[in-house]
């Protein structure tokens, strides 16, 4: 009966243990557009460890939930920039940039107000 008492102790104390891996994040993440929003998430989603990404269109907000020991927030605001969107950690190369498609640039400012309400 000792045994079986320390056995349910260790397992609900790995149990507990195992929900503090994931963090919650939030990022600010330059795009204007449904097409952005899918880039964003398919960057973020493609990197071990993120199990959640949500970009809002409208606040530029992306909201993620990540196993801190698979990844961290420099590595997947890299995978961002890599896939051509500005973050406030990092900035898109030129040819990452231009590599989005044309109603994507949200750099210009025809682009933006094209996308405004």
């Amino acid at each position: 009966m000792k045994n079986l008492v320390i056995v349910l102790i260790m397992l609900v104390g790995s149990v507990i243990y195992a929900q503090d891996k994931n963090a919650r994040a939030s990022l600010e993440v330059d795009g204007v557009c449904m097409m952005c929003k899918e880039r964003i998430e398919k960057a973020c989603i493609k990197t071990k460890g993120v199990k959640s990404a949500v970009w809002n269109v409208e606040t530029h907000e992306l909201k993620l939930i990540y196993d801190e020991r698979k990844t961290d927030l420099k590595t997947i605001n890299q995978n961002i920039a890599n896939v051509g969107h500005d973050t406030k950690e990092i900035k898109a190369t030129e040819e990452a940039y231009n590599s989005v498609h044309a109603c994507c640039r949200y750099r210009d400012e025809d682009v933006k107000k094209d996308h405004e309400d």
